[in-house]
This record gives structure tokens, sequence and C-alpha cells, in this order.
């Protein structure tokens, strides 16, 4: 273990842990706890939302998927843009429509509290399995820099973002997120060059090797009706119509990103944050698969073995090869990413259990609070959450590739929340019962999808949907006839 590397990264963790803590003294009420007081700037909220969809998965697994196939991934990426001119277009109206603290609000107000708790729950459960993944990625970084077991690791990283999302809120998620992006490009950007110097002939060799190879291939344009055809997690169709349906779900109908764009002052600046986020995360994934590329030239001209499974090959190369004090840096850049999703993870669970459960019921029972009652129960149930997320990353070590098991498991889940949300916003006949049938029957479909084919992840949300839609649309006709 290298002294001035341990020291860099000690030095992070406890640094961030206190700029963080500091916005514990702006946190009065529910407003500045869950929404930071509607006073970030666009920007800001921007690098949130990219803090918050990238995580440790897509630090240490996107440079797995280029080693060992090609930039396919970048579809799923085009993808996310399309995804996001749906949400500034047909969500963000409703949403700043009054003032709302979670995205299950909005079908509360347009079906019932029964589905509004259905959504939630649904989201409860989403997040908390896909966040497990992501605590157990980084502590895949965390083992290797301290040679500690994968059960400590886990408690260190989840004490350390608990402590001050627990005092800051959303004020210190943003913020923080803010200045855990610019680290962990940085340290992306200082570990090409380190990758570089380790290859006789720089950029051009790695160019011609990775040429030849086919790793640059982005497009996969291979069409044709069979059961192949749709097990193929990257071309173009699954790629694309998978990354718009994606990110519509989870931009659109996740509180861990609803939560963000409802933070903003008001709607034309959180229309500018979703799509200038778009910007930061293509150049962030096609930083991170040449990263890939490089080090795959790296290893076929040393003659070494790789490390396996893939998602350790980043971070072994990393504290291995990299100079003392620049590996230190770029370590600290991971649990960067890793930090700032945890911390917006367990901040959304918080707001969703408050305010789409206990304040309801409260209410419903006549019993009344006042916010600083809230406020403190608010802390509480973030603490609740860190425990909830511990023992999930200690089962997520048996689920396989973190990247593609975190995005697998969120896809699961996301169609029946983008089918509701759409039978919500774009029918008038369907009601409740109606919708909770197509969610239900959306949710059951995809666990069979997920359980029992071989059909890839990136077509999940997009039958999830229509499952959902199909579903829904057909109840309301037999739902209304009997109400009739």
């Amino acid at each position: 273990m290298r002294f001035v590397d341990l020291a860099v990264v000690v030095l992070y963790l406890a640094g961030i842990t206190w700029f963080g803590a500091r916005f514990g003294r702006s946190q009065h009420n529910l407003r500045d706890f869950f929404l930071g007081g509607r006073s970030a700037p666009w920007w800001a909220i921007a690098f949130s939302i990219v803090s918050a969809e990238t995580s440790t998965l897509t630090v240490i697994g996107t440079p797995a998927l280029a080693f060992n196939g090609n930039f396919g991934f970048l579809q799923v990426v085009f993808g996310y843009l399309l995804g996001r001119l749906v949400v500034s277009w047909l969500f963000l109206p409703h949403y700043f429509r009054g003032e709302m603290y979670t995205a299950y609000e909005l079908m509360r107000i347009r079906f019932g509290d029964r589905i509004r708790k259905l959504t939630a729950g649904t989201f409860l459960l989403l997040r908390a399995l896909a966040e497990g993944v992501r605590v157990f990625a980084i502590s895949i970084v965390i083992s290797i820099i301290l040679g500690t077991g994968e059960t400590a690791s886990i408690a260190l990283i989840v004490c350390l973002t608990l402590f001050y999302t627990f005092e800051g809120g959303m004020t210190a998620v943003i913020w923080t997120d803010v200045v855990q992006m610019f680290l962990y490009i940085a340290g992306a950007i200082v570990s090409c060059f380190a990758i570089l110097a380790t290859i006789p002939g720089g950029w051009s060799t790695v160019a011609g090797i990775a040429s030849e190879a086919g790793k640059f291939q982005v497009f996969d344009f291979h069409f044709e009706m069979t059961a192949e055809f749709f097990s193929r997690t990257y071309s173009f169709w699954a790629g694309v119509l998978g990354g718009c349906f994606l990110t519509t779900a989870s931009h659109g109908t996740e509180q861990l990103m609803v939560q963000r764009l409802l933070a903003a002052r008001n709607q034309a600046e959180s229309r500018a944050a979703l799509l200038a986020s778009w910007v930061v995360i293509f150049f962030q994934f096609t930083l991170f698969l040449v990263i890939g590329v490089m080090l795959y030239v790296h290893y076929g001209l040393s003659g070494l073995a790789a490390p396996q499974p893939p998602d350790r090959i980043y971070p072994e190369f990393i504290w291995h090869y990299l100079p003392p004090g620049v590996a230190g840096l770029v370590i600290a850049a991971i649990l960067a990413a890793a930090m700032s999703n945890l911390s917006a993870a367990l901040n959304s669970l918080a707001s969703t259990t408050i305010m789409d459960f206990l304040r309801p019921i409260m209410t419903a029972r006549g019993l009344q609070r006042t916010e600083s009652q809230f406020l403190k129960w608010a802390r509480w149930t973030t603490v609740g959450w860190g425990v909830v997320l511990f023992c999930i990353g200690l089962l997520a070590r048996r689920w396989g590739s973190v990247l593609e098991a975190g995005l697998s498991i969120s896809s699961v889940l996301y169609g029946s929340l983008l089918g509701v949300f759409l039978l919500g916003l774009l029918t008038r006949r369907v009601g409740e019962v109606a919708a909770m049938t197509g969610m239900v029957a959306g949710l059951f479909v995809m666990l069979y999808v997920k359980l029992g084919t071989s059909i890839a992840w990136t077509w999940y949300v997009l039958i999830g949907t229509l499952v959902t839609w199909c579903t829904g649309l057909g109840a309301s006709f037999v739902w209304r006839r009997r109400s009739e």
C-alpha cells in the first residue's frame, strides 16, 4: 500500500464529507431538504443529473464493455437524447403545475392515492435493488486499495456518504455532485495519458490495433425479426429505442432524477439542465470507452493476462501502473462517482418514503406534525435506507457484470412505471383500477422476460411499457362498463 495514494484518497473522503455536511445549516424544512429550496442554478442541476446518471458502474463497467467489445454502447447513449426530448415536452409541464416533491404526486392527482402508493413502492424497490449493485461496485475499488473485505468496503462508503446526506439534504447532494463530477472526469483524462505512456507509439498504435480489431465500430444496423435479433444487446434498434425508453422512464418517472428537475427554479431552467446534461453524458461515455480500448491494446502488447472479472480491469491498472499520487487521485475520482450517486439515491428514497407514504398516512389519520418533526423523520429515514442498501450490496456480489446487472434490474421495473405514467398523461378514459391492472400485468410479464427468455435488457423498458399501456387501455373498457 503506497502512503501517498492512500493519503490522497483519505483526504478526498474527509474533504467531501466535510463539504457536504456544511449545508446542514441551510436545512429548515422539507422543501430545503428534498428540493434544495429550489435555489440551485440550472448548470449545477445539469452536472448533478450527470452524476446521478453515472456511478461506479459507468466508471468501471464501461471500459470493460469496450475491452471485450466495441463502441456499440454509444447507440444507447443516442437514445438517451431522444428520451430527454420526450421528458422535456411531455412530463415537465405537468411537474411544474404547482409545487410537487415527488414524481408520484402526479399519479395521485391523475388517478388516486392507491396508484400513487403503487408507483412509489415500485420506485423504492427499483432504486434499492439497482443502488445495491452500485454499492457493491465501489467495494471492488476499495478492496483493491485497502485490501479489505467486501463487507468492510461497503460499510465504509455507505457510512461516509450517509453522514453528509443526513446533514445537508438535496443542497449537499447537488453541490457535492458538481465537485465530484469534475473530479472523476479529470481522473479519467489523467488516466488516458497514463495508459498511453505505457504503449509504444502512443495513440497511433492504439488507433491501428483497435481499428483492425473493430473496436471503434458504433452502429450495427442489422435487422431481422428473429429470436437472435432480440437477444443482441447493442444493435442500432435495441440501442436507440432502448436508450430512449430507458431515459424517458428514468428521467420522467423515477424520483432519483425527477427530484433534481423539480429542484430547478422554473420549468425553463429544468429543461435547460436536462438537455445540457446529455452533452456531458455523451462525452463521458465516449471517454470511458476510449479507456477500455487503450487497456485492450496495453494488455495485448504486454502479454499480461487481464484481471478477472472484467470490471476490475480499469481500477487495477490505475492502482498498479499509475505513479504515486496520480493513482490516488484517479481512485478518489472513482469514489467520487460512487458517493455522488449513493447520496442522490438516499435522498430520493427518503423523500418518497416521507412524502408518498408517511405524511399522507399522518394526514389521513388527522395527526398534525410540524415541519421540523417531518425534517427529523426525513433524516432518520435516510439512515434506514442506508442500512437497506448496505444489505443489498452484500447480496449483489452474485449478480454478474455490475454495469449490465444495474441496468437490467432498472429496466425490468421501468416499463411498468413509464407505461402507467403515459396512460395518465395521454389518455382520459383510463381510471385508477385499469391503470393498476396494466401496471401489475407489466411487472409480471417483465419478470418472465428477465428470468425466462434471452431477450436483451435494452428491450425491457419498451416491452414493459407496451404491455402496461395495452393492458391498462383494454382494462379501461371493462371497468368503465362495470361502473356504468
